[in-house]
């Protein structure tokens, strides 16, 4: 007899899951050298910590992936401002997507799991759009967004830009 394969859930984020997206969060940063930097090093990071420093505040929304009992990914939103803006900014009333799987589930559905969450809870919340920023190198996740329905819209050619449109 087999034992089932685990079964993936997508739940909302919590105010206790805030460690884990810290982590998630370092996974996807790419600090000099080229590898993912510890937690404390994101969260010293100017141009990185704004993504998550002060979890929970109006606009924020967040999902996580929980293979039996463990998280092994997220991915959340949050709001910015012209003057404050993140990586993948389009407009102030654009949440931006940031997003992250523990390197040993990669490649096994649990991004687009997560993304589709996301994609739903934005569009309960009526939010017009989502945007993100990517690395042109991380041809897997290029892939899934296009695959999701982003389109590029600016950005620099190794970063660009992507919008999902929600509404319209």
């Amino acid at each position: 007899m087999t034992a089932a394969p685990p079964a993936l859930i997508v739940r909302a984020a919590r105010a206790e899951d805030e460690p884990f997206l810290w982590r998630m969060l370092a996974t996807t940063a790419i600090l000099p050298p080229a590898e993912s930097p510890s937690v404390d090093r994101v969260q010293a990071d100017p141009g990185i910590a704004p993504y998550l420093a002060g979890w929970g505040r109006p606009g924020d929304a967040g999902v996580v992936a929980e293979l039996d009992g463990e998280p092994v990914g997220a991915a959340w939103y949050r709001l910015y401002d012209a003057n404050h803006p993140g990586y993948g900014f389009v407009d102030q009333d654009i949440p931006e997507i940031s997003i992250g799987v523990e390197a040993s589930r990669r490649g096994r559905g649990v991004g687009r799991a997560l993304l589709e969450a996301l994609v739903a809870r934005a569009r309960a919340e009526r939010h017009q759009a989502l945007s993100l920023s990517v690395d042109r190198r991380n041809a897997p996740a290029l892939a899934l967004y296009r695959s999701i329905g982003f389109e590029e819209v600016g950005g620099s050619a190794e970063n660009p830009t992507m919008l999902l449109r929600l509404v319209g």
